[in-house]
């Protein structure tokens, strides 16, 4: 199998296992085999400026078998004195290191994270790499030792170069599902949840009902829209994904209907959304709604939450006029957007952006939306606009 049909295989699986979480051990085993690894620890968390990490979910997995028992001794033996992991948290966005650079010579003699932790991983010939995640957390994939003597050559760099940002993908949609309350719900609770976008559609695939999530999303024409009753995306390749999606969702009768993810992109410069598709069930469907023959879910993993402008304003020193259009741009709307909605000339619009640049000292508009989501996590960044 080539590289570029591994690829494809892999980002597949990921974008299943977003939701379906019990599906991470397939796709792990999958990265595994595809790397030559013995297997991996994906770990997911924030620092806070008192130097304490928030670790919002770690896994350790080897060719699809949950290690959940190394995991647990890690973090219990070896994490609090751990040598190398403040030099893991300064590494720059995606690159590839071997985990046994990030020892000093003398560590690697007498660290027991080196010699105990990564020996009962097979991780001391292993590689590690840090991702920037959402809203200013860390993402640490760590590698483990190479299964065979071709090791770490240039073609597997380059692969696990290529799944890197489909595994960033991975971790921010699966956060934003969990915060949106998505994994593990029912249908009945998808129906009524507030957080993430629902769209209702009939045996023909026509919209029947939106929640209001998925109406505001679907009015910004941010890469998803409701054309004449269909579920559309701007994207011609997307939206041909999304077809075959509510094909098999929507399968004919003595076919049996199957649900999927996929991630859409949109024009502005956030992150893509991600988007599921599942069939209803008879047996999961009620008197009200036995129409319905499926469901999308729409996340955005840039944020859920209303954003405190005065926090905002605040902290980045902007006027009210500049937080408004940098709020608006962390939404997901483009400064022709944001002129619509506030009523100001285009010209203005560009106008404020500048000043914004200048004040904090960036030069592109995902920058801002960048700054504006690291504080989102910081007390007091939430609440009514």
């Amino acid at each position: 199998m080539g590289q570029q049909d591994q690829l494809d295989r892999i980002v597949s699986s990921l974008n299943e296992a977003m939701l379906e979480e019990v599906l991470w051990l397939d796709t792990s085993a999958l990265i595994d085999e595809a790397i030559g690894s013995h297997g991996s620890i994906l770990a997911f968390g924030t620092g806070h400026p008192t130097g304490v990490i928030e670790m919002f979910f770690a896994r350790i997995c080897c060719r699809g078998v949950d290690r959940s028992d190394l995991t647990r001794r890690y973090f219990r033996d070896y994490y609090p004195n751990d040598e190398h992991l403040p030099r893991l948290r300064a590494l720059p966005d995606s690159k590839i290191v071997p985990v046994a650079e990030l020892f000093s010579e003398q560590e690697r003699r007498t660290s027991r994270a080196y010699n105990e932790a990564l020996m009962q991983f097979k991780g001391q010939h292993g590689l590690n790499v840090r991702l920037d995640g959402p809203a200013g957390s860390r993402i640490a994939w760590g590698i483990a030792d190479p299964v065979d003597d071709e090791g770490w050559s240039s073609t597997r760099l380059k692969l696990i170069a290529a799944i890197l940002p489909h595994l960033r993908q991975y971790v921010r949609v699966h956060s934003a599902l969990t915060d949106a309350g998505a994994l593990g719900s029912s249908i009945a609770e998808l129906l009524d949840n507030s957080s993430m976008g629902i769209v209702q559609l009939d045996r023909s695939g026509r919209i029947i009902e939106v929640n209001d999530y998925a109406h505001r999303l679907l009015g910004r024409n941010d890469g998803l829209s409701n054309l004449n009753g269909k579920l559309c995306i701007t994207v011609p390749q997307d939206n041909l994904k999304l077809r075959q999606l509510l094909g098999q969702a929507l399968a004919r009768f003595g076919t049996p209907a199957t649900s999927g993810s996929m991630t859409v992109r949109r024009p502005s410069l956030l992150p893509r959304f991600a988007l599921h598709v599942k069939p209803v069930t008879h047996r999961e469907s009620d008197e009200r709604s036995r129409k319905v023959a499926a469901l999308v879910l729409i996340v955005d993993p840039v944020e859920h939450a209303a954003i405190n402008t005065e926090f905002i304003q605040a902290a980045l020193g902007l006027s009210p006029s500049e937080t408004e259009v940098a709020v608006l741009l962390t939404e997901g709307l483009n400064p022709r957007q944001i002129a619509d909605m506030t009523g100001r000339n285009y010209s203005t619009v560009r106008t404020h952006l500048e000043h914004i640049y200048t004040k904090l000292g960036v030069s592109r508009q995902y920058d801002v939306a960048r700054l504006v989501l690291a504080l989102t996590k910081l007390p007091g960044s939430r609440g009514p606009r």
